[in-house]
């Protein structure tokens, strides 16, 4: 880890002076540390532990060798998080001109990115061109023609829908992906309007997806790299596997269904660039939220607290990617000794955002023990598209919410303990 971070300290877009030091298990005092500071007016922040990403992208780069990992800008466009992405040698998917001028601002050449989104405005394809990112994907005839127009040198990677959804809860099917009857329509467009399709790329949807579904999306992937033969078209020789990376367990499972399909379908002898798009698998467990509770409110046995942040800020996440939020109390207010409020009495509670509306509930029936305003609730595994979507609706911005970078021993800093 120590080569990692000496990396990382020297990367373009971190300064070490930003960059604290803390020790395994040791997520718990730095968070009170900044809580309790006189510069920190009970506002919410993050704490990204740059630790974290270093052990994941080791992870995949023992488990899927073969697969150069293009980060998913859209799942978290935090500046430290890309710079540190940046220096482990990250390429990255981008799906717009601002996504695209993040990247290349740290320095990043613009051949390791891809421009993969198979809809793109013809402004955004223009500046592609402009800036020399070569390769995109397409789904249907339209783009070819905005491609042909806008950016001719462009390579292209045909996007399929994968033959299973994964069971995925942010599925991408019903939006992207050419179906099967429409490949050798595409795949001939493109060749009449003289663009080279090098590839193919899928994605079995976001979040908790099934893992067989790479087996037979990859297997599809290869049917297109034979219609292409048949065609008479130049041999592919990128494939995108996509995203639908989660981190653990299910990880590891992904990756060995992934490394056999490619072993089947792509040998190595056929030499082909395997690429794929993960976003949740680095960003989700690098973050942790701290909020403060603003507002409580006693009714019998039950609880109602409000806190600073919510479904219109960090916690869209809840509506929009359906995701299981959990936190952890730390009373910093209320039980300093006890912080964490070990051993104290339970009760169910409700926990609202700071907006006006109803819909504005990330807690229900959630189990806390009796706090008060002053006090702040922690809440892991908040990296993945939550910030990146959130608003400054009824004036609460999530883009204001500052972030502080850590650097754990073991990478596990995220982890109260």
């Amino acid at each position: 880890m120590a080569v990692d971070h000496l990396l990382l300290q020297t990367a373009l877009g971190l300064s070490p002076k930003s960059i604290t030091p803390i020790p395994q298990h040791g997520l718990l005092h730095f968070l009170q540390s900044i809580a309790l500071s006189s510069d920190n007016p009970n506002e919410p922040f993050y704490i990204f532990d740059l630790a974290t990403i270093t052990a994941l992208m080791s992870l995949w780069t023992q488990s899927l060798p073969t697969v150069r990992p293009f980060y998913a800008v859209k799942c978290n466009p935090n500046p430290a998080l890309l710079a540190a992405m940046a220096a482990l040698g990250s390429n990255f998917d981008c799906a717009s001109t601002s996504e695209i001028q993040a990247v290349l601002a740290l320095g990043v050449s613009p051949d390791r990115i891809v421009f993969a989104n198979p809809c793109k405005p013809e402004s955004h394809i223009k500046f592609a061109a402009a800036v020399g990112v070569n390769l995109t994907t397409f789904d249907s005839v339209y783009e070819i023609e905005k491609i042909r127009s806008c950016h001719p040198k462009s390579a292209l990677l045909l996007r399929i829908k994968p033959p299973e959804d994964g069971g995925a809860r942010c599925q991408l099917g019903q939006k992207y992906g050419a179906l099967p009857d429409e490949i050798i329509p595409l795949l001939e467009a493109a060749k009449a309007a003289d663009l080279a399709v090098v590839g193919v790329s899928f994605h079995i949807g976001s979040g908790d997806a099934e893992t067989e579904a790479y087996s037979s999306a990859i297997a599809a992937a290869r049917g297109v790299f034979d219609t292409a033969v048949r065609l008479a078209l130049p041999p592919m020789n990128v494939l995108n596997i996509g995203g639908g990376f989660t981190a653990g367990p299910q990880f590891e499972k992904a990756a060995v269904t992934i490394n056999s399909a490619l072993k089947e379908y792509f040998p190595a002898e056929l030499n082909i660039t395997v690429m794929a798009e993960p976003g949740r698998y680095f960003a989700e467990s690098a973050f942790t939220l701290a909020v403060n509770v603003i507002g409580k409110r006693v009714r019998g046995d039950h609880r109602e607290y409000w806190i600073n942040d919510g479904i219109y800020g960090s916690m869209n996440c809840i509506l929009y990617d359906h995701a299981t939020v959990s936190c952890t109390p730390l009373a910093l207010k209320s039980n300093r000794k006890n912080p964490t409020c070990g051993g104290m009495k339970m009760y169910g509670s409700t926990v609202f955002g700071p907006t006006c509306d109803g819909l504005d509930t990330v807690l229900t029936g959630y189990q806390l023990p009796d706090l008060e305003v002053g006090d702040w609730l922690v809440w892991p595994k908040m990296g993945a598209y939550t910030a990146a979507a959130g608003s400054n609706f009824n004036g609460f911005n999530t883009a204001a919410i500052e972030t502080y970078i850590v650097y754990s021993d073991q990478g596990n800093g995220a982890v109260l303990g």
